[in-house]
């Protein structure tokens, strides 16, 4: 049988959170994010919908606006800026020291 390739393939330390978070751990919403802040792409493995791929797992970007209840944020990938549209449930925010 041929190896899967799918879109959440090889992801299961990736994808798995430790210990027993409540339901709304880590989660920001949408006031508190706005145009120009730096985020964290930190995937959430319970929300399926909206999820990045997880080559962007880890990646700092910048907001560039909203898009219904989700953000454009930019990000870069090798020499190109590439734009995603990322629900909250998906991001951090980035604390610099």
């Amino acid at each position: 049988m041929p190896q899967s390739k799918g879109f959440r393939v090889k992801t299961r330390k990736l994808l798995r959170k430790k210990g027993n978070f409540g339901f709304s751990d880590h989660l920001l919403s949408i006031n508190q994010l706005k145009k120009g802040d730096k985020v964290v792409i930190y995937i959430n493995p319970r929300f399926q919908k909206g999820m990045p791929h997880r080559r962007y797992h880890g990646k700092i970007g910048n907001i560039l606006g909203r898009r219904g209840r989700a953000f454009i944020v930019e990000v870069s990938k090798g020499e190109k800026l590439v734009k995603l549209i990322i629900p909250p449930e998906h991001l951090k925010i980035h604390k610099v020291n």
